[in-house]
Formats: C-alpha cells, sequence, structure tokens
C-alpha cells in the first residue's frame, strides 16, 4: 500500500501543517510512523483527514464525526476508499450516501434518499437530474485528486462522472486526454463525441479532439475539429497556432497567416 508523507498530504490537500496536526491529534486518523519518526498516511487517511476536515468546518460536534468516521472505517474493506461514498452532514449527525441509499454513519441507520434542503425555513426538495449533477461533480473532483496519485483510478473516477451525467464536457476532457497519453486513441476519441453529441459543443472537447485526430494523422478531421472549438472560444491561442500549420500544410497560407497572427497577439508575442 503506497504511503504519503506530511508535505504531500499537505499539497494534496490544501491543509496547512498546523490543521493537520490539530487533526491528527483530535483521532481523526492514526498514521503510521516511518524513518526518524516521520507520519506516514494512506490514501485511505487523506480522504478521511479531508472529509473530517469539510464536516469540522460544517460545525458538527468533533466526538461525533470521530465516532462516525471510526464506525465507518471498521465498515469498510480496505479495498475500499471511504472517497468512494459521499459524505455528508445532516443536522448534527454524519451521513453517507452510497448509490441512492443514504445511512447513518454512527449508527447504520438507513435514511430516505430524497434529497431534502431548509434554507431561511423554506423545505426545497431536490431533482434527481440535479443530484446527478451533484454525484458526477464529486467524481470529477475526486478524479482531479487521484490524477496526482494513481491515473487508473482517476479515469474510473472520470468514467463515474460521465456515467452520472454523459454532458459533464470537464469529465470527459480529462478523461479522453488520460486515454490519449495511454495511446488509446480509438477510446478517448469516443469519448470526446460521445460527450459532444450529450453536451451540444464544447471548445475544450472540439480542441482536444483536434489534437488527437492530429496525431492519428486524420488532418482534415483534425482541421474541422479546431474550427469548431475557435468556433466556440475564438480565444484558444494554441489552437490558432494548431490550426495555423495544418492550414500551411493544406496550401492555404493567407488562412494560415491569419490564425498564426491571431496566435502572436493572444499569446502576447504581438508587439502591437
Amino acid at each position: 500500500m503506497h504511503q504519503y508523507g506530511v508535505r504531500t498530504v499537505e499539497k494534496l490537500l490544501h491543509l496547512p501543517r498546523s490543521t493537520l496536526r490539530g487533526l491528527i491529534q483530535a483521532g481523526f486518523v492514526t498514521p503510521t510512523r516511518g524513518p526518524r519518526g516521520a507520519f506516514l498516511f494512506s490514501f485511505q487517511d487523506l480522504i478521511v483527514l479531508r472529509t473530517a476536515w469539510a464536516l469540522t468546518q460544517a460545525q458538527l460536534p468533533p466526538r461525533r464525526i470521530i465516532r462516525s468516521l471510526k464506525q465507518l472505517r471498521a465498515q469498510l474493506p480496505d479495498s475500499v476508499p471511504l472517497s468512494g461514498l459521499r459524505i455528508v452532514a445532516v443536522g448534527d449527525r454524519v451521513a453517507v450516501q452510497e448509490g441512492d441509499a443514504r445511512w447513518q454513519a454512527d449508527s447504520g441507520q438507513y435514511l430516505l434518499a430524497l434529497e431534502v434542503g431548509l434554507a431561511d425555513g423554506v423545505l426545497n426538495l431536490t431533482d434527481r437530474r440535479e443530484a446527478a449533477k451533484a454525484l458526477a461533480e464529486d467524481w470529477f473532483s475526486r478524479g482531479a485528486v487521484l490524477e496526482a496519485l494513481d491515473t487508473e483510478a482517476a479515469q474510473e473516477a472520470y468514467e463515474q462522472a460521465l456515467a452520472a451525467n454523459p454532458a459533464h464536457a470537464g469529465a470527459a476532457t480529462n478523461l479522453g486526454r488520460l486515454l490519449h497519453e495511454d495511446g488509446r486513441l480509438d477510446q478517448a476519441e469516443r469519448v470526446y463525441r460521445a460527450c459532444l453529441a450529450a453536451c451540444g459543443s464544447d471548445a475544450l472537447l472540439h480542441y482536444n479532439l483536434g489534437v488527437l485526430l492530429e496525431d492519428a494523422g486524420r488532418i482534415d478531421e483534425a482541421v474541422h475539429a479546431y474550427e469548431h472549438a475557435l468556433a466556440d472560444d475564438a480565444g484558444l491561442a494554441d489552437c490558432h497556432y494548431n490550426l495555423a500549420r495544418l492550414y500551411q500544410a493544406q496550401g492555404r497560407p493567407q488562412e494560415a497567416i491569419r490564425h498564426l497572427a491571431r496566435y502572436r497577439k493572444l499569446s502576447g508575442e504581438d508587439p502591437s
């Protein structure tokens, strides 16, 4: 099992060392000791620390947070990361959402799956489509954290985000990029095109698709993708540069010059 030092945890969780020390002293996690007595954290420790900090900010009683997290960890096999669940504060209790079910972490008692919120005395019932979008955001955030730790796990997280919300352009962009970097161009292309079909259009998706198609030697299709990207966002400097190169290769010098000039202006190379 991979372990992480204090500096790595600080960088990944954006927690100051004093806060990290306080969470350890409060009993949220019990890291092991490495060479010279240095703290070493498991991946699950990282998720528990992040969750404990968030719940502390929600002003739940520390004893309840500690008891809930310890009980939760005791119920999970070691191979299942705590980050795979959605942990929320419900009143003064810690609740865990697992799929469509929600249960109390300290008692295991299941709660209603309906998302209910109370703000300014008004009871709000969350539409399931909005709940799916929220779930997709959770998976997307998890994938962004995991990219620095485990790219395969990050890919799985992005896939879960897209399963919850097929139009999540950020998840598709990141997943496609990781697949592209792994040399799985066909899979990456399917991810890009499926999300474009779901969301309508997105500049970065079109741009990444263009890069993929260019790497695959499908120049005419790459040009088409870059043109779509600029139609959505004319401020993509790198897209102007790539398009200028391809226009030049296609014998379209005037268009190449126009996009190269635009690239230089956007990137700050144009003194005018």
